[in-house]
């Protein structure tokens, strides 16, 4: 089994809020992810996937080809987007990062296995410190 993993990068805006509590909870819990007047972050994307390689192509998966995938069906609804609000497949979602990596993972399973390669793994770096992988 070979791994491949190809790297995006995107800027997007969210807020961490629940409608049914108070302001003072959300702060609370949230702290300044809370902001009502909305945070942003410079967000690192990789997509891991994996397969045997191709006995003609020597690919698990042609990186041209995922790197299209990535930014058809995620880099552009995402990047210089507000994911509460833009994002059609965030809609009345949660905008944690760890919701953000599953729903990525949606978008991108069923093309990736198009072309004969699995889905390995969702990583998505929220800041320096921080980052979320998610297996399926």
């Amino acid at each position: 089994m070979v791994f491949i993993t190809r790297r995006e990068r995107f800027s997007a805006a969210h807020k961490m809020s629940r409608h049914d509590w108070s302001d003072d909870q959300n702060m609370e819990v949230f702290g300044k992810c809370a902001n009502p007047n909305w945070h942003g972050h410079n967000y690192t994307l990789w997509v891991t996937v994996k397969g045997e390689p191709d006995a003609e192509t020597g690919f698990v998966m042609n990186l041209i080809d995922l790197k299209h995938i990535i930014k058809e069906k995620v880099t552009n609804k995402v990047d210089h987007k507000n994911l509460n609000l833009d994002v059609d497949f965030m809609k009345d979602k949660f905008s944690s990062t760890e919701v953000l990596a599953i729903e990525i993972w949606k978008q991108l399973e069923p093309e990736v296995a198009k072309h004969n390669a699995i889905m390995h793994c969702v990583k998505i770096q929220e800041t320096e410190n921080n980052y979320v992988e998610y297996y399926g």
